[in-house]
């Protein structure tokens, strides 16, 4: 039997020659090369100038795409505002036809007597408008503002005089004068109204 020779691993030489002629062969590379030349002054301002024009240029580009965008947003928050007014206004639009028909219906128009009922079927008729109109406002979200009964809320209504009352507690709402109407929590006009002292 063949003896094998037992020996101790070790580093190849040539892997430890590399590592130690690294700066050496780094400082001769440098100096192969040859000396990089400073820019004269001339050449200097005119690589700053070509980069000020690169930069001023992008500078115009961003801020024209930027108005560009602003009137594209405008354009847009417009379309959408005349979109809600029409939906609105196309509901709105069959009420001004049955007020225009009702007052071309009036009964002197129609060369009936003053009595008999007629005013009373026309007054009847125009409750029927106001009452359509308020539907169609509160088919939309405008609802009324409370005031029969109620304390006076600043943020709700308008008090157009405060009046001693005996029957009616200081801080509530005597009567209204004129109704007011939200849509949703916003308070589109408040309430005028009469409060007790």
């Amino acid at each position: 039997m063949k003896k094998q020779s037992q020996s101790t691993p070790t580093e190849p030489v040539a892997a430890q020659e590399p590592e130690q002629l690294a700066p050496a062969a780094a400082v001769e590379e440098q100096a192969a090369q040859p000396e990089a030349a400073t820019p004269s002054p001339e050449e200097a301002l005119a690589v700053a100038q070509a980069q000020a024009a690169e930069y001023l240029d992008g500078w115009q580009r961003a801020r024209a795409e930027l108005a560009n965008y602003r009137r594209r947003v405008e354009a847009q928050r417009a379309e959408m505002a005349m979109e809600a007014n029409a939906g609105l206004l196309e509901r709105l639009l069959p009420l001004l036809d049955d007020l225009l028909l009702a007052l071309n219906n009036t009964p002197t128009a129609k060369g009936e007597p003053a009595g008999d009922g007629a005013w009373e079927e026309w007054r009847s008729g125009i409750a029927l408008i106001a009452h359509k109109f308020a539907s169609t406002l509160e088919s939309v979200g405008v609802t009324p503002i409370q005031t029969e009964g109620q304390h006076f809320d600043p943020a709700v209504h308008e008090a157009v005089t405060l009046e001693e009352h005996a029957e009616v507690e200081s801080g509530k709402i005597i009567a209204q004068l004129r109704q007011g109407y939200r849509l949703g929590d916003r308070v589109l006009r408040a309430a005028m109204v009469r409060v007790a002292r």
